[in-house]
């Protein structure tokens, strides 16, 4: 099916918007929210579930502390203390950031909650030290207008920031703490997105909303989506840390196309035989003298370890490991992915892609004959050591099973190609519970005055306050609608008018735009290298018809910001008429011969001897002066 219809499939999506506040302080501390790599000590956890209140484990809590791994915390002087290390209880709540989250549920017209709690969510993949995130309801309700129909915003929820993630090795994890407790915005809207592209609408448009505020932070990580997808007949499948608002259509087009595939899978199984059937008939044998001369790497490499080779018969499921439920992702795939995860092996193999992989025919044709394998079944083979193998036949076997259901209910993750993956299965409510180290905040009449001080401008109002900067309204836009809106008022507040806003939204918008086109790597020009050419203008070092080449020549990698400022230094008013003169007599025949036209050959000539020193507006005043003369 290569496009599917999701009006008729029953495509649902809901989105969940995390942010970085711009605070000056982070949420349960007086640390500065500054992201550091230095640091002078370390620390070692091992986390484990608890049972809630109502004594049950978290399903997902209980699958990362299978895992067993080492957690090892970098520990930044400037930007965490023992609260971060969890040795000392959290402050109250960061109030700026309890603001913020007034004023968007005011933006978006919900209701403001009348007390403020903050709960423990039960997280012990590494990311927080405690074992837990801390998260605030601040208000709920409210909606977001689109061109296909109104989305209702169900929470609007003030959180803490996970630990940065910063190498894993398998067993153990590093983390550092400099992002740890930075202030998070968690805008979740309801399940009212019916197609794909509304969906990256709707998230441009709250991600506008919040950079309108002034109060967040910008660049890669500072913001990521969360995507709620499930599609008539499915369930909802959580799709987590979607960085790329372009990759938003693509992930939920493959989801939906990926819940529609397990469902026609469940539909063909249940016409060819019963999960009953299937289950008395799967069982596993070890095959591993049958690979013992085996041509393949990494059977070799695992039996030179010590390892085994199972093998899996799966009764009837011929074509079924090979059907590609997205693109480049089969169902194989699916089942691996499980192994990967849940049994810590490096994935399977299975008959719908054999021979491959340096498994011959012949020993296909062997491990058929071993296992009793009919027309219209299917095999797995799995390699490692015996006690993963072992864990991996469970995965395996109920992987399968639950392909007769259809869809399983599991978080998973983006991949940059759009794809994703199983993470783990989902959390369920036993993970939350009160915090009982912070005091409740009452919603006064004061915070709430104080709050709407927050509340974002309409695009509409900000769009006509950019242009009386000067901005044209084309421009205006572009800045309104860019993540780096924030920088250009920041810019604007420290170099105008000596540096006319225009020529700042012009470097930030159009000049990184012509770099791209050039074939420059815009990845690198970062906020602090923009500034730095802003602030050279400002300075009088360079002018600003300079900025394009040198932004260039940075993102070529010709040198360093600095050195490329110094390179393309302004020459002064002096040497710029001399080499205008210069220029007018090594040309002074021509000049003559093409009178009225000659205006232009100069131009030419000049500017390519300056190269971005000196202001083109200043070059064609020199030379009409000149001209003149003759």
């Amino acid at each position: 099916m290569s496009k599917l219809d999701y009006r008729s499939l029953g495509l649902k999506v809901g989105l969940e918007i995390h942010q970085q506040l711009d605070t000056q302080h982070k949420l349960f501390c007086n640390c500065p929210t500054l992201l550091t790599e230095e640091y002078k000590a370390t620390l070692e956890r091992y986390l484990r579930p608890v049972m809630s209140e109502i004594g049950e484990v978290d399903v997902a809590a209980l699958f990362e502390w299978e895992k067993g791994k080492k957690y090892i915390y970098r520990v930044p002087e400037k930007s965490s203390c023992l609260v971060e290390c969890d040795e000392e209880p959290p402050h109250e709540m960061n109030r700026e950031a309890v603001k913020i989250g007034i004023a968007m549920t005011l933006a978006f017209k919900g209701k403001v909650v009348d007390e403020i709690y903050v709960m423990r969510k039960e997280v012990i993949d590494g990311s927080n030290t405690s074992g837990f995130q801390r998260t605030s309801i601040i208000g709920l309700g409210g909606s977001i207008q689109d061109e296909e129909g109104e989305v209702g915003i169900q929470t609007v929820a003030i959180e803490e920031d996970a630990a940065r993630k910063v190498e894993d090795t398998g067993n153990e994890v590093v983390y550092n703490l400099d992002r740890l407790g930075i202030p998070l915005i968690e805008i979740s809207t309801a399940p009212d997105i019916y197609s794909p592209e509304q969906a990256k609408r709707v998230a441009f448009k709250i991600g506008q909303m919040l950079r309108l505020t002034g109060k967040v932070k910008r660049g890669l990580g500072t913001i990521r989506q969360d995507l709620n997808v499930s599609i008539a007949g499915g369930v909802k499948v959580e799709i987590k840390g979607v960085q790329e608002l372009d990759l938003i259509p693509t992930i939920i087009e493959n989801e939906a196309l990926r819940q529609y595939n397990l469902l026609r899978i469940r539909d063909e199984l249940k016409r060819r035989i019963t999960k009953d059937q299937v289950l008395r008939n799967f069982d596993r044998r070890d095959l591993t003298s049958l690979f013992q001369e085996s041509r393949s790497k990494i059977v070799q490499n695992t039996l030179k370890s010590g390892g085994r080779v199972y093998g899996i018969k799966v009764k009837k499921f011929k074509g079924i490991f090979g059907w590609e439920v997205m693109p480049n992702r089969r169902f194989g795939t699916e089942v691996a992915d499980y192994v990967r995860a849940l049994a810590g092996l490096g994935g399977i193999f299975h008959s719908d892609e054999l021979p491959n992989y340096g498994i011959t025919e012949e020993e296909v044709k062997k491990v058929k004959e071993a296992l009793g394998v009919e027309e219209g079944d299917a095999f797995v083979l799995i390699v490692g050591p015996k006690e993963k193998l072992e864990k991996a036949y469970e995965v395996i076997r109920d992987r399968v099973i639950y392909a007769f259901e259809g869809v399983p209910k599991e978080t998973r993750g983006a991949q940059e190609d759009g794809t994703t993956k199983f993470l783990r299965p989902q959390p369920g409510s036993a993970r939350m519970y009160p915090e009982t180290d912070i005091p409740p905040i009452r919603v006064t009449e004061q915070l709430l005055a104080e709050a709407k001080a927050y509340i974002p401008p309409s695009p509409e109002e900000k769009l006509k306050s950019l242009m009386g900067l000067g901005l044209g309204e084309e421009l205006a836009k572009q800045i309104i609608n860019s993540p780096r809106l924030s920088l250009f008022e920041e810019l604007t507040r420290k170099y105008s008018p000596k540096v006319p806003p225009v020529v700042i939204a012009t470097t930030i918008e159009n000049t990184v735009k012509y770099v791209k086109s050039q074939g420059g790597k815009t990845e690198l020009i970062a906020d602090d290298v923009l500034e730095a050419v802003i602030s050279g203008v400002y300075d009088g070092e360079i002018n600003k018809d300079s900025i394009p080449e040198i932004l260039l020549e940075y993102s070529l990698g010709k040198g360093t910001i600095n050195e490329l400022i110094s390179k393309f230094s302004s020459i002064s008013d002096q040497e710029l008429e001399k080499i205008v003169k210069a220029t007018i007599q090594e040309n002074l025949e021509e000049i003559k011969r093409k009178k009225d036209k000659a205006f232009n050959l100069v131009m030419g000539r000049v500017m390519a001897k300056v190269r971005g020193k000196a202001e083109g507006k200043k070059v064609a005043e020199l030379i009409k002066r000149e001209l003149e003369k003759i």
